[in-house]
């Protein structure tokens, strides 16, 4: 039986709500807003020269996104997003204090954010939970501020601290103290490396930041030795091909580590990262790394049950994925 990929039931672990405002949450916030208009905005480049270019893509996003109504808007609108993709379970990520430009304070961005998720998800029927980022540019302070507000709404639908943003250019230096302090509270840790940087940059992070989850990190493999040591730790590559090649760490999917890595034992899962700034679907995704590095159906449901084990979702939501997720196997093997 051929596989619809649309229909396949999806887990996805690393994408950005600021880089997945579609076209028509982008109309609800700016009327007048035309479709090309649209793509030439908020759409990357097929190819950046760089990470940092592909991070100055987000800007137009950010400007919209600094009221209640905005972030409501958008959150909604990537819950559609995540459903029409055949979404199950979604770990979205944010800074929240992007959002403070207009005055919100950083504890009533994740309010609202979390207050949408949960009715959006709710009735759409979906999983969702919420990763809170601080950014590599961010001084120390602001990297404790985002650890506490993780630890104030662990309870709540926050489940880890990420540090993202421009990896090749500001060091880890301002935020080994909140990681510290994350991981001795017990919160869940993850960190953007192996991108804009080496496989050096992944062995830092891990010794660093301590993290159990590494954002891309598909840079690993030019070191054995780091690359054995994601194996053997069990570290979980959140992998976002699509997005590696428009940044210009590989020149085409084809080229991508993506295959070295899997052939290798790594835990890892396929995300879309920045579903508009990329232009791109999970399913275009999957679809995608099906075509240029051969992929198999089985090898798309392993990329969902991985992302499932090394996810911080509670346990029920868990058992109920994974119901899902071979009720669905047993359908196309029947």
């Amino acid at each position: 039986m051929t596989l619809n990929v649309l229909s396949m039931p999806k887990v996805e672990l690393h994408t950005h709500i600021d880089c997945s405002l579609d076209f028509e949450t982008v109309v609800r916030l700016q009327s007048g807003m035309t479709f090309q208009d649209y793509c030439e905005a908020f759409i990357a480049p097929e190819k950046c020269t760089d990470l940092t270019q592909f991070l100055a893509c987000i800007d137009p996003a950010l400007v919209l996104l600094q009221t209640k109504m905005a972030l409501q808007i958008s959150v909604d609108g990537m819950i559609r997003q995540l459903t029409a993709d055949n979404v199950i379970y979604a770990e979205i990520r944010f800074a929240p204090h992007l959002h403070t430009r207009n005055g919100l304070r950083p504890e009533e961005v994740v309010e609202i954010v979390l207050s949408q998720m949960f009715e959006s998800s709710k009735r759409e029927g979906i999983y969702c939970r919420l990763i809170l980022c601080t950014l590599r540019h961010f001084k120390a302070e602001q990297s404790f501020d985002v650890v506490d507000l993780v630890a104030r709404y662990q309870t709540q639908g926050v489940v880890a601290l990420d540090l993202a943003a421009d990896e090749a250019n500001f060091p880890l230096d301002e935020h080994i103290g909140a990681f510290r302090r994350a991981n001795t509270l017990g919160l869940n840790t993850i960190a953007h490396a192996g991108e804009a940087r080496g496989a050096g940059s992944v062995q830092e992070t891990l010794d660093k930041l301590s993290v159990s989850r590494i954002g891309h990190g598909v840079r690993c493999v030019e070191d054995p030795r780091v690359l054995e040591r994601v194996v053997n730790d069990g570290i979980h590559l959140e992998v976002c091909p699509s997005c590696n090649v428009q940044t210009d760490i590989f020149s085409q999917l084809k080229d991508h580590s993506l295959n070295q890595l899997k052939d290798a034992g790594v835990t890892l899962s396929l995300n879309t990262d920045a579903r508009t700034t990329t232009n791109l679907s999970l399913t275009q995704e999957y679809e995608r790394v099906q075509e240029a590095l051969g992929w198999t159906e089985q090898d798309l449901l392993n990329s969902s049950h991985s992302a499932l084990g090394a996810s911080f979702a509670p346990d029920d939501i868990k058992l109920s994925v994974r119901q899902k997720l071979a009720t669905f196997a047993k359908e196309v093997a029947g």
